[in-house]
């Protein structure tokens, strides 16, 4: 990112990057922003304060920061994409026990025996106590994202408070009625009109509003509803995604260096946390990429740039489900076609994050190769940057060295044998040499002991 960046609401990057958490939640993009604009509607209604509404404004673009900390369970739990579980899941009654259960046995394992399928459902109510502590943990870690962008701590207790319900029934804490932050409450409620309105207008939303007051929503925050359900113009605006006027001017918060650093960080954590195989995989890549840099002499300003795209460069793999992420076995060629598209789902979120558009083609590269083979777009060796084969190197090198469900992982020496097997047809040769003073030599004892000291570490 640039040093004008500096200067760029933080609105507008975490509206442009909650596309990515919309895509982990099965959700089409610009669901979050979406959610937002008939939040922030209802604040109007409600007469919130400039401090309320700031808070709000930011729990409703990040209330799924810590959606994908239970992806691979629930792909697990239902044998099925993890992406149509949560989609379909945001639209029955779950915490009724027949619509619950009708929606278990229409999601799970779609392609199995009725035994199987039985024999699953079993299995996800034994676990009932792990299913909680999922959403407990799916809860508290959008919280904790929150609190390291430097939100304040309403705008986490509300995204923690995001699937409980009026009527107690909620989870993850079961809290009831005005237990339950207003902020909270807002959340819960436009989350479900966004959904309906997409789908059926707004007579559904307010058909599923009144059905559920007083149950899943405070009966004050369905009047609210009610008193906007007439304005067309307003309903008729969600079309066009624009959150720009919803933030309280007087309230504005910029995005300085060090919260750009902080994004970028987070929703790297986002990333990592889909799968139990890519724990820390794109802080490990990050600082690859930085000593690879540094060990060529590259120019320190252009490290902001080459540490951000690091960190981003697997954002895309959010819109992967878990079922082909943690596939024990080889993929098949169209599991691995889905694969190939995540470094264009890439370039498609980072470029439309303000300040940050010229780094989407460096973190959508780090699968292309110097002979053309390499993917999504066949670059070829005048097509890519020195900044680029230096993030190629650090990829492959980082998940050589990472187990993954169909192998362990390898050792140091071997997977240096295998990046060199590919240069200098496939990957850099300055990039390799730089790997190798990188991980040999005592100059650069301290950055490799970090790294050795990130691949040691334990899954979440």
């Amino acid at each position: 990112m640039s040093a004008g960046a500096t200067h760029i609401p933080l609105s507008k990057l975490i509206g442009a990057l909650s596309y990515a958490l919309d895509v982990t939640e099965g959700e089409p993009p610009g669901h979050a922003v979406r959610t937002c604009m008939i939040g922030m509607r209802l604040a109007d209604v409600l007469g919130l304060d400039g401090a309320a509404r700031s808070n709000l404004f930011y729990a409703l673009l990040l209330k799924d920061a810590g959606c994908s900390a239970n992806s691979a369970k629930m792909a697990a739990l239902f044998g099925v994409d993890d992406h149509i579980a949560k989609r379909t899941s945001k639209r029955i009654d779950w915490s009724g026990r027949l619509p619950a259960f009708v929606w278990s046995w229409r999601t799970v394992s779609q392609s199995g025996s009725v035994r199987s399928r039985f024999e699953r459902l079993l299995d996800i109510k034994e676990e009932g106590e792990v299913t909680k502590a999922l959403m407990q943990a799916r809860c508290d870690r959008g919280a904790e994202i929150a609190l390291l962008l430097g939100l304040e701590r309403e705008t986490a207790e509300a995204i923690r408070a995001l699937d409980e319900h009026w009527d107690g029934a909620g989870q993850p804490r079961g809290l009831r009625g005005e237990e339950i932050p207003l902020l909270g409450r807002i959340l819960c409620l436009a989350q479900t009109a966004e959904i309906f309105h997409r789908e059926s207008g707004v007579p559904a939303v307010v058909r599923v509003a009144r059905k559920r007051r007083g149950g899943w929503f405070d009966p004050g925050l369905v009047d609210a509803l009610g008193a906007i359900a007439g304005d067309r113009e307003f309903w008729d605006s969600l079309a066009g995604g624009d959150v720009a006027g919803w933030e309280p001017e007087d309230r504005m918060l910029v995005a300085d260096d060090e919260r750009l650093d902080a994004i970028a960080s987070a929703f790297a954590g986002v990333v990592d946390a889909k799968s139990p195989w890519t724990y820390r995989h794109s802080d490990r890549v990050s600082l690859i990429a930085l000593g690879l840099g540094d060990a060529l002499g590259a120019d320190e300003r252009t490290f902001p740039d080459l540490t951000r795209a690091a960190l981003l460069h697997d954002i895309g793999k959010l819109a992967i489900s878990n079922r082909i992420l943690d596939k024990p076995a080889a993929l098949t060629h169209v599991e691995f076609a889905q694969v190939r598209e995540h470094p264009l789902v890439t370039e498609r979120i980072v470029g439309r994050v303000p300040g940050c558009e010229h780094l989407a083609g460096l973190a959508g590269a780090h699968h292309e190769r110097l002979d053309g083979s390499g993917y999504p777009h066949g670059l070829r060796e005048d097509e890519l940057t020195p900044p680029m084969r230096l993030l190629a190197v650090a990829d492959v090198y980082d998940a050589l060295t990472s187990e993954r469900p169909y192998r362990r992982a390898r050792s140091s020496d071997d997977a240096l044998a295998v990046v060199h097997s590919e240069v200098p047809k496939r990957l850099d040769p300055d990039a390799f040499a730089a790997l190798e003073r990188l991980l040999g030599d005592d100059e650069h004892e301290a950055r490799r002991e970090v790294i050795r000291r990130l691949s040691r570490a334990p899954g979440p």
